[in-house]
């Protein structure tokens, strides 16, 4: 018999991640690899461990193949548990027949089964596609505070960028007066982080009631939180001040991993008190020869460096060969820069090939179409052949030959 939990996380990472195009072409977006050695989903589950929550529930549809396995048992996260641990909740058939999950509430929904069997008193839905530390247990000590049915993480953005997430609107003692769903004029700029707490028994009043009604979206941001705050349930919201990103996008993948690079930035993966797992499998040594230049770069065990690197991050077992050039590029698992390639404002998927000579992105300052540019992205197992170029934006997809 299992025991009552205070409270239990629910992890969504079903995603598609159509927005990281190639990267996500073949496995899901939670599973993308991230900052030399760790994927992005390392980031949510452990801060649930950090945090003291030992359940953990996720949730997958998209390309799930690659993610279930990395997720495993959740050793690397000490959720290999017999009382609650971690457990993978695909869509699953029920009755006659079964279907795909419709949107994060109704992800939720056709769990329900698997949260009653915990008792829990709160429920913690979660992304599996940010970058970020966070103290849950904090958030829930301030939900309970407030005596509030749903609390929801927020952060403040700049005003020019609060169009682009969802804003609430707060009194004086962080209640929530009002939900703007991406406002064009926005009238606050506390961005919504897809982090909430739910008092258990309101959240399953509100995802019965949702699911009952055909025209619903099915989705927590569009359905859920406006129908709670519509009812006057007591909604709050967490202010949270850390390092935060969402890396749904090429661009702000490759963002957060320069960010590793600053050391101004707050996101420090050797922290010891807050310390992020990853399922990493240990390789040989990294061999830096006497010809690379290496500079304000992370280079992960099992490389074989020859090459100029300048603030970039190589993943395990990556080999850059003598009079190759690599610049503010991230350059995953197992791939091979010949010499005399240039690989400058990229990300180099798993087991791809840069052929001798052949250039890969360039950065924003030498490019005539300043319009134009953007971080060049080679899929896996793609081969960029020598003396051919990849031009900034431009995408390979995996196995494709250039």
């Amino acid at each position: 018999m299992k025991l009552k939990k205070e409270m239990i996380a629910m992890l969504l990472a079903g995603g598609q991640g159509s927005r990281l195009y190639v990267l996500t072409s073949s496995r899901a977006k939670p599973a993308v690899p991230f900052g030399g050695k760790y994927r992005i989903i390392d980031f949510t589950l452990s801060n649930c461990t950090n945090s003291g929550i030992d359940t953990v529930g996720v949730l997958t549809q998209y390309k799930p193949l690659e993610l279930n396995a990395y997720i495993g048992t959740g050793q690397p996260w000490d959720l290999d548990r017999m009382n609650g641990g971690i457990q993978v909740l695909p869509p699953y058939v029920t009755g006659s027949d079964g279907q795909w999950y419709k949107g994060t509430a109704n992800a939720i929904y056709q769990n329900i089964e698997f949260i009653e069997q915990y008792c829990p008193e709160f429920v913690l839905i979660l992304s599996g596609d940010h970058v970020y530390k966070m103290d849950y247990d904090k958030m829930l000590k301030f939900h309970k505070e407030k005596g509030a049915d749903a609390t929801i993480a927020v952060m403040d953005v700049p005003i020019d960028q609060a169009s682009a997430f969802g804003i609430m609107n707060t009194n004086e003692d962080f209640s929530i007066y009002e939900f703007e769903e991406k406002p064009k004029v926005p009238k606050s700029t506390k961005a919504s982080m897809g982090v909430y707490i739910f008092t258990w028994e309101k959240l399953k009043k509100y995802m019965i009631e949702d699911e009952a009604n055909p025209d619903s979206s099915n989705d927590f941001g569009k359905n859920i939180i406006p129908n709670m705050l519509n009812a006057g349930e007591r909604m709050f919201a967490y202010p949270f001040d850390g390092y935060w990103k969402d890396v749904g996008t090429v661009d702000n993948l490759w963002e957060a991993n320069m960010d590793l690079l600053n050391p101004t930035i707050p996101l420090n993966l050797s922290d010891p008190l807050w310390r992020i797992y990853c399922r990493h499998s240990l390789t040989t040594p990294h061999y830096i020869g006497e010809s690379a230049n290496i500079v304000n770069s992370m280079i992960t065990e099992g490389c074989d460096v020859e090459a100029t690197v300048n603030n970039s991050i190589l993943f395990s077992d990556v080999e850059a060969a003598e009079g190759a050039e690599i610049d503010y590029s991230v350059v995953m698992r197992n791939v091979k820069i010949e010499s005399g390639a240039k690989v400058q404002y990229a990300i180099i998927a798993d087991d791809a090939v840069i052929e001798e000579g052949a250039v890969v992105g360039a950065p924003p300052e030498g490019y005539p179409d300043r319009d134009k540019w953007g971080i060049a992205v080679i899929g896996q197992g793609a081969r960029v052949r020598a003396g051919q170029k990849v031009l900034p934006k431009e995408m390979l997809a995996p196995g494709e030959c250039r």
